[in-house]
């Protein structure tokens, strides 16, 4: 058996008259996350982090911010694919392990949701994915409330 490690990190600014979506689940919040889709900078890592551990580039590649299909769909359709594309290639996940990083809103209330959110688009168990929250203390540009950030870490194996 082969295993592999893969990491993802992203950014979205934030902005206002936009809806607010991490990890597949809408948040009520006076400001959304700017980007090409819906911006779902949880998702986003996530992707590029199974991608990278699967060798299979990143979700740049697979589906760029200059394609107009791509323009306000949801992350978790771009997730769906992403799954497909690693399952093809014989990968299963063992866990994911994943911080959003922003000042406000708060997130603990979410967490539950967004696991079960990922672990069914994953068809993985929800004790496979664990999703943190956690502020700047108010520096850098999280702080400064300027825009919201992720990372994950995924544990793929398999036999390719």
């Amino acid at each position: 058996m082969n295993i592999r490690v893969g990491q993802g990190f992203d950014v979205h600014r934030w902005v206002e008259n936009r809806p607010l979506r991490l990890g597949g689940v809408d948040i009520p919040h006076d400001l959304g996350l700017l980007g090409h889709s819906d911006a779902d900078v949880l998702l986003h890592a996530i992707m590029d982090a199974l991608l990278g551990a699967a060798g299979l580039g990143d979700i740049g590649r697979h589906f760029p911010d200059t394609d107009d299909e791509f323009k306000g769909i949801d992350s978790r359709q771009l997730l769906k694919r992403v799954y497909g594309e690693i399952n093809k290639s014989d990968w299963q996940v063992v866990n994911i392990d994943a911080t959003v990083i922003c000042q406000k809103p708060k997130l603990a209330p979410f967490i539950p949701a967004m696991e079960s959110c990922i672990a069914e688009i994953l068809k993985t168990s929800t004790s496979c994915i664990n999703i943190k929250a956690t502020t700047t203390e108010k520096l850098g540009f999280t702080g400064r409330g300027e825009g919201a950030a992720a990372q994950a870490v995924v544990l793929l194996s398999g036999s390719s």
